[in-house]
């Protein structure tokens, strides 16, 4: 029982970066991935909230997929490599986005993002909405 504690607390101090991040419907979140002279677009967003399942869409560097994430530990997250894997082996940095909850009455998605980058190669640049730019002028 112990090890397996052990294994968890390692584990979680693998992640560099935690970010939290509150959604309405089709709200769109923009995270700018800087490596090397690179920079890529991590985007997502979510669009229906439907038996416990969340649809959510996301992009990195243009390839799209969609996914349905649930809140009992099933589907919770989804795993996002940031390089390809021939320079880095199994070591590959990676974003993990976690749907932790849902308020019914904010009709609001509550998401974690852990960066997973065991030799500190990437940035994360977290972009402004125009929305967002627009109500804190």
């Amino acid at each position: 029982m112990m090890l397996v504690l052990l294994t968890g607390i390692v584990y979680a101090n693998d992640y560099r970066e935690i970010r939290k991040f509150s959604l309405k419907k089709d709200e769109q979140k923009k995270i700018l991935v800087k490596y090397d002279l690179k920079e890529r677009l991590f985007k997502f967003r979510w669009t229906l909230f439907v038996n416990d399942g969340l649809v959510m869409h996301r992009s990195y560097d243009k390839i799209v997929s969609q996914n349905i994430l649930y809140l009992n530990g099933r589907n919770q997250s989804v795993h996002q490599e940031l390089m390809t894997r021939g320079a880095h082996g199994y070591e590959v940095p990676y974003l993990l986005l976690k749907f932790k909850k849902f308020d019914m009455k904010k009709h609001e998605a509550l998401f974690e993002l852990f960066l997973y980058d065991k030799q500190s190669e990437i940035k994360l640049e977290i972009l402004k909405n125009k929305d967002e730019m627009n109500a804190k002028s």
